[in-house]
């Protein structure tokens, strides 16, 4: 890995033979030595990046007690504000306050004989201040959904897959969600923690950030890279599951974001193109798959093909409080079996 991340030109899959043949080779070396790049040509307008950044920083300056009006606290879906220093990466706070999103869907209580994840779908809280926050928020998710959607069967060409390998675990209701996230500057302890070292749990995450700067990406050595910003383009990694259905030829990597000095604001906003719950991840069958090194084992972090369980388990460690007044239960059974 170098100090600047994969540039990865997504329009060249409407080219001829030789664009795409290129694009593939990109993405093939990017997803496999790296687990990181950036995405230009996606399509997203500038227009549409402005809408979503006014939208963002319009609703961080909202009084504190119209933020905390939605708090996550009150969602037994893990949705809405979560103030500064609430979330828990690797055990430790992450001196940052957010937003979380996703699908607009109706309550999803699980019965006694359903897995708990089921939790995670439900209703977005939205201040009623803005609302043109929740216009645009959702029509991020439609779009960065189509994005996320050719990626991934771009990436799985890349490697010679099936390209429409996993649409039906995306099919009907993918969970799909974004946070809309702030970096309020350097903690009064002086921790630099944003957000601590962890991988997502999902498939994809494309991250539009400021140009502040902060995200790092965790070398093979194990030091940590700095991924300066790109104006216009997305950040992209692989998630957990990508990782489980290649048996470990693609990776998911650690990364982390170090606060901005003082007092000075940074904002992004990652999108997390995931399947349905309940979907379970069949291996992918690809030429490579006999150089796949295998699923990374961490007794800390297990792996689960079953996606909702993956999800569950990082939710209720994340936020220990929303946890404890909601799903008490699913605490004390334990994430690898809620």
């Amino acid at each position: 890995m170098i100090n600047e991340l994969p540039v990865i030109d997504l329009s060249a899959a409407s080219g001829g033979p030789d664009a795409r043949a290129r694009l593939h080779d990109a993405l093939h070396t990017a997803a496999r030595d790296v687990g990181f790049f950036h995405l230009t040509g996606h399509g997203i307008t500038p227009a549409e990046i402005d809408a979503l950044m006014s939208a963002l920083r319009a609703f961080f300056a909202l009084p504190e007690a119209e933020r905390l009006a939605i708090s996550n606290l009150n969602s037994p879906h893990f949705r809405g504000y979560t103030r500064i220093g609430d979330e828990r990466t690797g055990g430790s706070r992450d001196w940052r306050d957010q937003l979380d999103i996703g699908a607009e869907r109706t309550p999803h209580i699980p019965a006694g004989d359903e897995p708990g994840y089921w939790w995670l779908e439900g209703p977005n809280q939205w201040p009623a201040s803005l609302p043109e926050l929740r216009t645009t928020a959702l029509h991020w998710i439609d779009r960065l959904s189509s994005v996320a959607r050719q990626l991934l069967h771009e990436l799985l060409a890349s490697i010679g897959a099936p390209a429409d390998f996993y649409d039906d675990a995306f099919a009907e209701r993918p969970h799909l969600h974004l946070k809309m996230v702030r970096y309020p500057g350097s903690a009064p302890d002086g921790a630099a923690q944003g957000v601590g070292a962890h991988k997502d749990y999902g498939f994809l995450t494309l991250l539009l950030q400021d140009q502040v700067g902060g995200l790092q990406v965790e070398n093979s050595d194990g030091t940590f890279i700095d991924v300066p910003p790109l104006p216009g383009a997305f950040v992209v990694n692989l998630g957990e599951l990508l990782e489980v259905a290649t048996n470990g030829y693609l990776k998911a990597t650690n990364h982390r974001v170090v606060s901005p000095p003082g007092q000075r604001e940074r904002f992004s906003v990652p999108f997390f193109y995931n399947p349905r719950l309940d979907a379970r991840i069949a291996p992918v069958p690809f030429p490579y798959a006999d150089r796949a090194p295998g699923v990374t084992q961490d007794a800390a972090n297990p792996l689960f093909a079953e996606y909702g369980r993956n999800e569950i388990k990082g939710w209720l460690r994340a936020h220990p409080e929303v946890a404890r007044r909601h799903h008490a239960d699913l605490v004390e059974a334990g994430a690898a079996v809620a």
